[in-house]
């Protein structure tokens, strides 16, 4: 079975994912983990980002690997941990720009399918519904306002996690920063020439926006259930 969960930046795809993918028993690919280690690379090399080719290059030369810790996935860029270093604000600035041109994202797609050859997954992404899987079993494309997911990403890099109930106090100029790059991204995500950011035709769409993580999952399960996925 083939789970595919798409939205924007902070919609609350990769925990939803993680948990469906925890409760059936499938695998958890992070697309997005994928793209932000290539943005990350480039940044680590000095690449000049107004070079598209010089982008590819880097996407086409790194080996990019997950593995399973007590506290959760984490992500490998050429044998090394890149776990904490692909989410920075940094990372966040720049991964629309990485994840946009063309050849990138060919040679991401390649990398997920290959992936998911070792078996049943549920992946998370922008265009997993529409280009990579796209007959997917089940599709799901989540949203939220641009100001819930603001604040969640806030909180997030507070040390918190507005998805489990543990909630901090954010700096204001930061959520404003980060409320300024989300709607920034959505943009560049919805306009770009290669597999822009939009929902598949048969994806069911969930507003995140004023429900629960339980809520969310629940509605998300019912949708596997329908399909015969086992828990």
């Amino acid at each position: 079975m083939i789970v595919a969960i798409d939205g924007p930046a902070g919609s609350g795809k990769s925990t939803v994912a993680r948990i469906i993918a925890r409760d059936c028993r499938l695998s958890f690919l992070d697309t997005g983990a994928m793209y932000r280690t290539v943005t990350w690379a480039c940044l680590e090399r000095g690449v000049d980002l107004s070079r598209d080719e010089d982008i590819a290059a880097v996407a086409r030369d790194i080996v990019i690997t997950f593995g399973a810790t007590a506290t959760g996935q984490t992500v490998a860029c050429d044998g090394a941990d890149v776990t904490d270093a692909i989410r920075t604000a940094e990372v966040d600035r720049n991964v629309s720009r990485v994840s946009a041109v063309p050849a990138v994202r060919e040679a991401m797609v390649a990398q997920q399918r290959a992936l998911s050859q070792a078996g049943d997954v549920v992946a998370e992404g922008r265009d997993i519904g529409t280009v990579v899987f796209p007959n997917a079993d089940v599709k799901v494309f989540l949203v939220a306002s641009a100001e819930s997911r603001a604040r969640r990403r806030a909180i997030q890099r507070a040390g918190g996690n507005a998805a489990t109930g543990n909630v901090v106090d954010v700096d204001k100029s930061e959520f404003q920063q980060i409320l300024a790059d989300i709607v920034r991204r959505d943009e560049l995500d919805s306009s770009r020439d290669a597999s822009p950011l939009r929902a598949a035709a048969d994806a069911v769409t969930i507003d995140t926006s004023d429900l629960t993580l339980d809520e969310v999952v629940g509605r998300v399960h019912d949708l596997v259930d329908q399909v015969g996925g086992a828990r």
